[in-house]
């Protein structure tokens, strides 16, 4: 009697290949469906976000968010190169939100800086003006 083939295996036994096949294709499923995609446009802002607050003196008004922010986009790219894709993708995120602080202090920094010269500036005329009118 020739073999014949079905969807439970080999000969119509109970214990055919079918359940390794459903059970492999479940596993391609689960890992296609858990993998999460390379966030290199997330990693390029992220990483221009550092930059732009370097540019904008955060190194100098606000060194404590500029550390963190550089820490977490070094570490982001440690991620990436591991194949970590989620954990850089948060790195990254976090990275971006420090420097962004860090910008926000460091151009709040400079305004107060610049308000104090103006102060400053004004008295001395003020007391200019006073001395000349007496």
């Amino acid at each position: 009697m020739p073999r014949r083939f079905n969807l439970i295996g080999v000969g119509g036994g109970a214990h055919g290949t079918w359940p390794f096949v459903l059970g492999g294709a479940v596993l391609v499923l689960a890992a296609c469906a858990s993998s999460v995609p390379p966030p290199t446009a997330l990693m390029a802002v992220s990483s221009a976000a550092v930059a732009d607050a370097a540019m904008a003196g955060a190194s100098e008004f606000a060194p404590a968010e500029m550390r963190l922010a550089r820490d977490k986009i070094d570490r982001a790219q440690a991620a990436m190169t591991n194949h970590e894709y989620e954990r850089a993708r948060v790195l990254a995120q976090e990275a971006q939100a420090d420097a962004q602080l860090a910008i926000a202090k460091a151009r709040s920094a400079k305004a107060a800086k610049a308000s104090a010269a103006v102060r400053d500036d004004s008295r001395a005329l003020q007391e200019e003006l006073q001395r000349k009118s007496k």
